[in-house]
């Protein structure tokens, strides 16, 4: 790893806040030739999205440290670690990606049992911390958290589960969220994100709906012309 592989101080406080924050998820990308996704994205990415999942809180089984290491050691872009595990090997999860170089570490509020500690263990290994939502947990779980995080991101889809349609409730449970934020005076401290269902026809209401940023796969790593994809997202 060397010193430019990592972002810049005060990364966070630079997230745009005049277009939607662009997460690119690494799940989505030529994986038998990331390196040269990466370079492509790289101009465009205001965060890399790492999913993981340990095949039984989420139905899919990925991504793991060692490849989160190589990305890396090969991208200065902020690394955001998403967390579908059991609450059983959440903090040891924590370590093992923290030592590989996460930026943001976000965790599922599902896992009641540890979150509040595995939220303070996050911010003690020098990662910024966050809470996932599956789509069938109420927004206001995130509430006693709120002093604790930085992101919020709603799943819009089925956990674990890439090509679904967005979610009936998606759109109003955004909405509730930021609502949520902006009452406790955290709008700026906590940035909200939608992860799933991100389609062309639905960035827009994503982020009519307040959705301060998009993880985007197929959309953008599909896509053939990525600057005038990323142009158009920004016009958002």
């Amino acid at each position: 790893m060397t010193a430019t592989s990592r972002p810049a101080p005060g990364w966070f406080d630079r997230l745009p806040t005049t277009r939607p924050i662009a997460e690119f998820s690494v799940w989505s990308a030529d994986l038998l030739n990331i390196g040269a996704d990466l370079q492509r994205i790289q101009p465009h990415a205001d965060l890399l999205h790492i999913d993981v999942a340990d095949g039984h809180f989420a139905p899919a089984f990925l991504l793991f440290p060692d490849l989160m290491a190589r990305v890396r050691a090969a991208s200065p872009v902020p690394l955001h670690v998403h967390l579908m595990v059991e609450d059983s090997i959440l903090a040891a999860q924590i370590d093992q990606f923290a030592d590989a170089g996460a930026d943001v570490i976000t965790v599922h509020a599902e896992c009641a049992s540890v979150a509040t500690g595995a939220l303070d263990h996050i911010r003690c290994r020098g990662c910024i911390p966050g809470l996932v939502l599956r789509v069938e947990t109420p927004v206001a779980t995130l509430q006693p958290y709120l002093a604790q995080i930085q992101f919020i991101t709603l799943l819009g889809t089925a956990i674990g589960v890439k090509g679904k349609g967005l979610h009936e409730d998606a759109l109003d449970r955004l909405r509730e969220a930021r609502a949520m934020v902006q009452a406790a005076g955290l709008d700026g401290r906590i940035r909200v994100i939608a992860d799933g269902g991100i389609r062309h026809e639905t960035v827009p209401q994503l982020r009519a709906a307040g959705a301060e940023g998009v993880v985007l796969g197929s959309l953008a790593f599909g896509d053939a012309n990525l600057d005038a994809r990323m142009a158009w997202l920004a016009a958002q």
